[in-house]
């Protein structure tokens, strides 16, 4: 149940990958969104799968930070393409992005996901540590991690929803106009923090704590 219970909480809360579902939602992109969705769950499937069966011998904590710094850059690339991203609506209040606004794709969610020392946080205690406490092994790892997996596509489902229902009450375009700008500070703000752990594991010798 511990398992459960800290993937959750680390997976639920605000982050890249949750923001940019959020943002999908509010500008009437949720349905086409799914694949992002998907996407985010299968990076999360493989990386419980590669640390689950080999522990810490692919990637140990001490490159945690480099990681920081590649997810980093691919969280601020996002950031400025919802940034600088229009929506227009038509003449039904129907939300339609032109074509600076593409929907989220699968390798948006596999990337982002893979790349996001956030999602490493929650692999790596319940592979080195938690696993081997509640006695999972064999076919039950990637039993536990698909269940796992299908909460992590669920998290930025559950913010896009909440942003789909948010967004429909909105009726004029310079709305989600600022709805894009405020999303892209936000993901520029998660780059930063990524950054930010970096300099202070090269300036103190600490492992990336998060």
């Amino acid at each position: 149940m511990e398992i459960f219970l800290y993937a959750f909480s680390v997976m639920y809360s605000p982050g890249p990958v949750n923001v940019m579902g959020l943002n999908a939602g509010l500008t009437g992109q949720f349905r086409k969104t799914v694949s992002f969705f998907i996407g985010v769950g299968c990076a999360m499937f493989v990386l419980f799968i590669l640390f689950g069966y080999t522990g810490e011998a692919i990637i140990s904590k001490e490159v945690l930070p480099y990681v920081a710094v590649v997810g980093g850059l691919y969280t601020a690339y996002l950031a400025y393409k919802v940034y600088t991203s229009k929506v227009k609506l038509s003449e039904s209040s129907a939300e339609q992005p032109d074509q600076q606004a593409k929907p989220l794709s699968f390798w948006n969610g596999f990337l982002i996901q893979a790349l996001n020392p956030k999602g490493m946080m929650v692999v790596l205690p319940i592979t080195t540590v938690m696993f081997p406490a509640a006695h999972i092994t064999g076919a039950s790892i990637a039993a536990v991690s698909a269940l796992i997996a299908l909460g992590g596509a669920g998290a930025p489902s559950v913010y896009s929803f909440l942003g789909a229902v948010l967004g429909r009450r909105i009726t004029k375009d310079s709305y989600f106009e600022l709805f894009n700008r405020l999303m892209g500070v936000a993901l520029a703000v998660c780059a930063a923090f990524m950054f930010y752990d970096f300099y202070i594991h090269m300036q103190t010798g600490n492992v990336y704590a998060g």
